[in-house]
C-alpha cells in the first residue's frame, strides 16, 4: 500500500468526531481514498495502524493523564516555570477543568482516531480473525470514550463514507449494548493463545468484565447500582480466564516482570498489551521514566510528575510493589554488573544514587544540594523544593540495552486485575461465597510479600486495587465506581459539584458535530 494512502486513512480519524463542510482536506482525502480503493489494500497493514493508534492515548499520555492525574495516585505539579502549560495539568488534579482544557480535545480526538482506524479495517475484506481484532479495538475505544465523556460518537454507514455527515452519538445504554453484543459475537474468532499484544479471547473477556462491572456507574454515576446478573457475568468471565490455564500471579519478587523490557516473554499475568520493539514499531514508553526522573538521573528525565504521600502510605514495608532492586538483563549499569542493588523500580523517595558509580546524586540547582525526593509536595512548587518535591513512581524498568524505542510492552489488561474484579463482583452481590473474595485478594498479596488480610470489605479492596494497579490507568474509574472521586485528598478540595464524574465534551467537537450535547454542569 502506498504510504500517502495510509496517511490519508489515518487523517480520517482526526475528523472522526469533527464532521464539517466539504473542505479541501476532505476533497483530497476522498480523491486519495478512491485511489486506494482501486488498488489492493492489505487489511493486515490497516490493523497494525489501528493497534499503533493506541500508543498516544495510553502510554502515560492523554487517557492516562485523565485517569491518573485526576486522582490521589498522581499529580503533575508546576515546578517554577516548568510544567505550567497554562495550568492544564493542575486543572486535571484539582478537578477545575473546563471544556477547553487541552486534554479534553486531545484525548477525545486520539481515541476517536484509534476507533476510526479499527473501523477502517472492516472496509477492506479482512479475514475473520482480523475482523474480530478490529472490533475488539473498536470496543476498547468505545469503552474509554464512554468512561471519560459519557457518550460514544461512532461513524458507520453513510457517515463512514461521507465526512460531511456527522457521526451518530450513542448514549450509555446503547453503547453498552453495542460493545457487549460485538464482543460476544467475535470472541470465538479471536486467538485463544499467542502473544499478549494481539487481541485475544481472554482480552475480550477482560474487557467484558470491565463493562459489566462499570455498567451501573456508566448509567448513573452519582448513585450506581450493581445488578446481580452483571456481577455474575463478571465472576463467570473471570472463571473462564482462569480456566484457560494461561495465567498465574507473578511469584514473589517478580511483580515487575509484568513491566520489564522483555515482559512479552517473561510475564505470567499480561493478557493484553501494546507492542513496543526497538527498530520495529511502538510508542513513547520512555515517558514512564522521563515524566518523573530528575535531570541528573540516568537516563535524564524531565523532573515532573509524582505521587502523594497518603497514596504511598497505603503500602506497607516489605510490599515489593512499593519498590525493590529488580534484577533484569536490560540493566547494563553497575547496579546489576557490580552488584550495587539500589532500588530501581517502584516509588522513589529520599536520597537518590547514581546506578553506575553508586555515588549519591546531587540536584542541579543548587548543585550542592542532595537529590533527595521528599514526601511533601504542593501543586505549585518553588524555591529549595523545586527539584525534589514529591515521591516518584517508576513501574516500567528502564531498558538500557537499546538506544531509541524501548522494548517494554504497555500493559492494558492483567490477570491480577481480573482476580480483583472477580473479588469485587462477589462483594457486590454476585453468586459466590463471600470467603471467595478474601481468598482471591490474598492469592495476590501473598506473592507480593505482605501478610494475608483477615477480612475483606469494599474499602480495603479499593486500597488493594490502589496498591496492585498503581499508575496503570484505572484509578479514576475505580474511585468513581467506589463513590470516592468527589472526596478531598492532598492538594484537592472536595468537589462542589458531581459534574466532574464525567468530563466535558470538548468545545471544538460540539462546534462541528450537531449530534453532540454538552454534559450537565459545563
Amino acid at each position: 500500500m502506498k504510504l500517502r494512502s495510509l496517511i490519508y486513512i489515518a487523517l480520517a480519524g482526526s475528523v472522526f468526531a469533527s464532521a464539517s463542510s466539504c473542505t479541501k482536506l476532505n476533497e483530497e482525502f476522498r480523491s486519495e481514498l478512491e485511489e486506494t480503493e482501486s488498488g489492493n489494500i492489505d487489511p493486515a497493514s490497516l490493523l497494525i495502524n489501528a493497534y499503533n493508534s493506541l500508543n498516544v492515548p495510553y502510554q502515560q499520555e492523554q487517557r492516562w493523564v485523565m485517569q491518573e492525574i485526576s486522582t490521589d495516585a498522581a499529580m503533575a505539579p508546576t515546578r517554577g516555570g516548568d510544567w505550567d502549560d497554562n495550568g492544564m495539568h493542575r486543572a486535571i488534579h484539582l478537578h477545575t477543568w473546563n471544556a477547553d482544557n487541552g486534554y479534553m480535545n486531545n484525548t477525545f480526538v486520539s481515541l476517536g482516531t484509534a476507533m476510526y482506524n479499527a473501523i477502517n479495517v472492516l472496509r477492506f475484506s479482512p479475514s475473520a480473525q482480523q475482523e474480530a481484532e478490529a472490533k475488539f479495538l473498536r470496543a476498547l475505544m468505545m469503552f474509554d470514550l464512554l468512561d471519560l465523556y459519557g457518550i460514544v460518537p461512532i461513524r458507520e454507514g453513510e457517515s463512514l463514507e461521507d465526512f460531511r455527515i456527522a457521526p451518530q452519538v450513542l448514549q450509555p445504554q446503547e453503547a453498552i449494548d453495542y460493545m457487549v453484543n460485538d464482543l460476544r459475537a467475535i470472541i470465538d474468532n479471536l486467538p485463544a493463545t499467542g502473544a499478549a499484544y494481539v487481541a485475544n479471547q481472554n482480552a475480550a473477556r477482560a474487557l467484558l468484565m470491565k463493562i459489566y462491572l462499570n455498567k451501573g456507574t456508566f448509567l448513573n454515576r452519582e448513585s450506581p447500582t450493581f445488578a446481580v446478573e452483571d456481577m455474575n457475568e463478571v465472576i463467570a468471565l473471570a472463571g473462564q480466564i482462569t480456566n484457560s490455564g494461561r495465567y498465574s500471579v507473578s511469584p514473589a519478587g517478580r511483580y515487575f516482570d509484568n513491566f520489564a523490557p522483555d515482559n512479552d516473554t517473561r510475564s505470567t499475568e499480561n493478557i493484553f498489551t501494546l507492542f513496543n520493539r526497538n527498530g520495529e514499531r511502538g510508542g513513547a514508553i520512555d515517558r514512564t521514566w522521563f515524566t518523573v526522573a530528575h535531570y541528573n538521573m540516568r537516563p535524564s528525565g524531565w523532573n515532573g510528575w509524582c505521587t502523594l504521600s497518603d497514596y504511598y502510605d497505603k503500602f506497607s514495608e516489605g510490599d515489593e510493589r512499593r519498590g525493590i532492586y529488580y534484577e533484569y538483563a536490560a540493566d547494563t549499569t553497575g547496579n546489576r554488573r557490580r552488584g550495587y542493588r539500589r532500588q530501581n523500580v517502584g516509588f522513589f523517595v529520599g536520597q537518590q544514587y547514581n546506578w553506575t558509580t553508586n555515588q549519591p546524586l546531587m540536584a542541579r540547582n543548587p548543585a550542592n544540594a542532595p537529590l533527595s525526593f521528599t514526601r511533601e509536595v504542593t501543586i505549585r512548587t518553588s524555591g529549595a523544593t523545586l527539584e525534589v518535591a514529591g515521591i516518584r513512581p517508576v513501574k516500567y524498568a528502564f531498558d538500557y540495552a537499546v538506544t531509541g524505542q524501548r522494548n517494554n510492552d504497555w500493559v492494558v489488561f492483567r490477570y491480577a486485575d481480573v482476580l480483583l474484579m472477580q473479588a469485587e463482583a462477589v462483594l457486590r452481590g454476585g453468586t459466590s461465597a463471600a470467603a471467595d473474595a478474601l481468598t482471591l485478594v490474598n492469592s495476590i498479596r501473598t506473592n507480593r510479600g505482605v501478610p494475608a488480610l483477615t477480612s475483606i470489605t469494599l474499602d480495603n479492596l479499593l486500597d488493594e486495587r490502589a496498591r496492585e494497579l498503581y499508575w496503570e490507568g484505572w484509578r479514576r474509574q475505580d474511585l468513581i465506581r467506589f463513590g470516592k472521586f468527589l472526596e478531598p485528598w492532598q492538594e484537592k478540595a472536595a468537589d462542589p459539584s458531581p459534574r466532574t464524574l464525567v468530563y466535558p465534551i470538548p468545545s471544538q467537537q460540539i462546534a462541528v458535530n450537531p449530534n453532540l450535547t454538552q454534559n450537565p454542569g459545563y
